[in-house]
């Protein structure tokens, strides 16, 4: 059974295809984009387009039909979005239907009405030219059908009755077709504040002037925090709706909308008015600023062919404008106007929009105090704008500002031309703009930064001859002090003594401490110490081995050496020293041990790090001893109270 319905249900397919393509319902000719008498709104463009039937979204008439032809450009094929097919029920469609068809390929999809509608909502064809063919009959109900189609470059194509509220991704990015905005659909909001998620997205799209009805396109947006209140504004020729509170909103993205900065304002005339109470107002063309208080701009009274020009001072990308009447006190305002730009002042070219076959007529304001936008699809490259007025309401009155953003300087790359060895003549004279440099060959295209690379290598090894030439006088220098301050520089060959420094001009040594049969060190030795392995080692005032490998800082001068480096001792002097004594002698009665335990009897007197003495040689308890002629030392003649080390 539905083996042979769908039989059936293929034989109508065709009968109706070749119905309309041969004879038609109506007679209908394959002379243009759209023929019959239920067709309803139509755009169609190379890429993309709208059509629906007559009275859509209304019930569509009995006893119509309607075909549209659509062709991609080579290469492609097209895609269908079913927007609505709501046409009434009926076996096999046989009331009312819609079938898509290629009349070259010979393939139907089809046919779709309310109880058979389309499996997917976008169809995709394997065809760059697609035939639809609705047809009606007595019937009840129904809206009717609204269709969208793309090519096959925009796989992210949407029906003109999308709303934002179909989405739940923060960012969306869907190409919109073109004839969306006399579709039926409200919008709520306006491009500065957002729009209610609520809205149909491409008709929001237009009237954010993000993209032109008549073209379609590519549209970016973000579904942010809903607002308490959406303001109404009209722009692009739509008017939207004040809306409450939603939970999302929808902020399209467009990449050049910053107000423009004008340098100066000129018209064609200006009117110098002259109130009741005798006051004077003018109405000159600096008044023309959007953000004027007061009145705006006006020309003579019956001037013919006014207009105003703003001057940017420098070539802008525009992309927009604004318009404002006068203000509440002065109800004049312009409700339409055309717009043209220069670049010199001089040339005038109109604004003709996307089609380029008649200069563009915008749609100006409707009251004297409310703002109207309109966007520039493709955009205005000049330094001046001038606005023409067509109709007003009372008086011509203009308040203008100008949205875009600055000329992006891109240059053109260089066009690709492949290397292919040739025979280049060489030439009798050389330019005059080279100058050759023996032992180099330069490359002629290259020379200049050839050169720059030589130069800077040149230099380089200049500085750095110099810097070495620079250390090796210094270093001279400095050995020379060295070797003239040798008692200072320890470790170095030692100069020839003065006379008044000599050692044969110092007196004799004492006969009381025979060192001359000693050795005398340059620095003192140290002390005989026993230290144990845990003890910490400090620092040693005495001239390190040289098997230490010890090596004596470069000194040029007796300035250097304090705070800098390390200083060792001097050489003993050679006469001994002693030291007064603290206390009166004590008792001969008291004697200490070597242990510090007095009382002993018998107690030898300690000594420490005293001089070596010949046999027979002691030191007096508690005083000096006393020098004699013959150099002998008195015998002690008590107890040994203190015992006096050698000056270090």
């Amino acid at each position: 059974m539905r083996a042979g319905g769908g039989a059936a249900r293929g034989a109508l397919a065709l009968a109706l295809l070749r119905r309309c393509l041969l004879l038609g319902p109506l007679g209908l000719r394959l002379t243009g984009g759209q023929d019959g008498d239920g067709c309803g709104h139509t755009l169609l463009t190379p890429h993309s387009g709208t059509l629906s039937s007559k009275n859509y979204p209304g019930t569509y008439p009995n006893h119509t039909a309607c075909r549209w032809r659509l062709r991609a450009p080579p290469g492609t094929s097209l895609l269908l979005a079913f927007g609505d097919v709501d046409l009434e029920p009926s076996e096999r469609c046989a009331r009312s239907s819609l079938l898509l068809a290629d009349p070259q390929a010979g393939t139907a999809y089809g046919p779709y009405c309310r109880n058979a509608g389309p499996a997917a909502p976008l169809l995709v064809t394997n065809s760059s030219a697609v035939t639809v063919l609705f047809n009606s009959t007595s019937h009840r109900s129904g809206r009717g059908l609204l269709l969208s189609y793309a090519t096959s470059q925009h796989p992210d194509l949407v029906s003109c009755l999308v709303r934002g509220t179909h989405y739940t991704q923060e960012h969306v990015s869907v190409y919109c077709p073109a004839g969306c905005k006399d579709i039926d659909g409200d919008i709520w909001g306006n491009p500065s504040q957002g729009y209610r998620d609520t809205s149909v997205l491409c008709k929001a799209a237009v009237h954010a002037g993000v993209i032109a009805d008549e073209l379609g396109g590519q549209v970016t947006l973000s579904r942010q925090k809903g607002i308490t209140l959406y303001e109404s504004a009209f722009a692009n020729g739509l008017h939207s709706k004040r809306g409450s509170l939603s939970e999302k909103r929808l902020i399209f993205h467009k990449a050049c909308g910053d107000a423009l900065e004008v340098a100066a304002f000129n018209a064609s005339s200006w009117w110098h008015e002259v109130d009741a109470l005798g006051q004077d107002r003018a109405w000159v063309a600096q008044r023309a600023a959007l953000g004027t208080a007061g009145h705006s701009w006006a020309p003579e009274p019956g001037s013919e062919a006014a207009w105003l020009e703003l001057d940017l001072g420098t070539r802008r990308n525009v992309t927009g404008i604004i318009t404002k009447g006068s203000s509440e006190q002065y109800d004049y305002y312009v409700t339409s106007y055309r717009v043209s730009s220069s670049r010199d002042g001089k040339n005038w070219r109109p604004y003709r929009g996307s089609g380029g076959q008649e200069d563009k007529v915008f749609e100006g304001n409707a009251d004297s105090h409310g703002e109207v936008s309109n966007a520039f699809i493709p955009p205005i490259v000049a330094r001046y704008v001038r606005v023409t007025p067509q109709r007003w309401h009372q008086r011509v009155a203009l308040k203008v500002a100008l949205v875009g953003c600055q000329l992006a300087r891109v240059r053109a790359p260089r066009p690709y031309v492949p290397s292919i060895p040739r025979e280049v003549s060489v030439p009798t004279s050389r330019p005059a703009g080279h100058t050759p440099i023996p032992g180099v060959a330069l490359d002629p295209e290259k020379a200049g930064s050839t050169l720059l690379v030589v130069l800077l290598v040149s230099g380089f090894v200049l500085l750095s001859s110099s810097l070495l030439l620079l250390a090796f006088l210094c270093r001279r220098k400095r050995k020379s002090a060295a070797e003239l301050n040798g008692g200072i520089a320890k470790g170095y060959p030692e100069v020839e003594s003065s006379p008044g420094c000599s050692l044969q001009s110092l007196p004799p040594p004492s006969p009381v401490l025979d060192l001359s049969q000693t050795h005398s060190p340059e620095y003192a030795e140290p002390d005989l110490v026993q230290v144990s392995p845990s003890s910490p080692t400090g620092p040693s005032t005495f001239k390190p081995l040289l098997d230490e490998g010890y090596t004596l800082p470069l000194v040029v001068s007796h300035y250097d050496v304090p705070g800098k480096y390390h200083e060792y001792a001097e050489p003993l002097p050679p006469e001994p020293e002693y030291a007064t004594p603290f206390s009166e002698p004590e008792p001969a009665s008291t004697r200490r041990s070597p242990g510090g335990v007095t009382g002993l009897p018998g107690s030898l007197p300690v000594r420490y790090d005293a001089p070596a003495l010949r046999p027979g040689e002691l030191l007096t308890a508690g005083r000096r001893p006393e020098r004699t002629v013959g150099g002998d030392v008195p015998s002690a003649e008590g107890p040994l109270g203190h015992v006096y080390h050698e000056a270090l």
